[in-house]
């Protein structure tokens, strides 16, 4: 089973404090064992680093830790989904014709790059909003 996970999702499997950590790890040793394949987007991995580094954590995530659990705990077994600047461009249009703003954009980008990879499931905290923007895809959307 081809899995997209959502950065929230990621960012709690990797952070022993998370209150949804237990669920979240779940579905990341699922992936290391090969029981799902992973995916993230090239935004996904980028915005996973990022949070990473600003969570405010005593003490703080380094940006070399933080390159480390990409390296230990993402790319070896999670497919990176690059997007083209046409696809880019396809889901900033939709945003703008269905009217989505702020944040959305990133979850829009989110799902383009779950339906490219065509993932038999998507791995989110954030279903409200998964849900909003992909209706069609709403059975697959789902919490770890």
């Amino acid at each position: 089973m081809k899995v997209y996970v959502d950065t929230n999702v990621l960012v709690a499997a990797v952070l022993a404090n998370h209150p949804h950590h237990l669920r979240a790890e779940t579905m990341l040793q699922k992936a290391h064992m090969g029981e799902v394949k992973g995916c993230i987007s090239t935004h996904g991995v980028a915005e996973f680093y990022a949070v990473l580094t600003r969570v405010p954590l005593s003490p703080p995530v380094y940006p070399s830790e933080a390159w480390q659990i990409l390296e230990r705990d993402l790319f070896p077994c999670f497919d990176v989904i690059p997007l083209t600047a046409d696809e880019y461009r396809e889901t900033l249009r939709a945003c703008a014709v269905t009217g989505w703003i702020g944040g959305r954009v990133y979850d829009a980008l989110h799902l383009a790059a779950a339906r490219k990879a065509g993932c038999d499931q998507i791995c989110t905290f954030n279903l409200g909003h998964f849900r909003d923007l992909a209706p069609d895809l709403a059975d697959r959307i789902r919490t770890p």
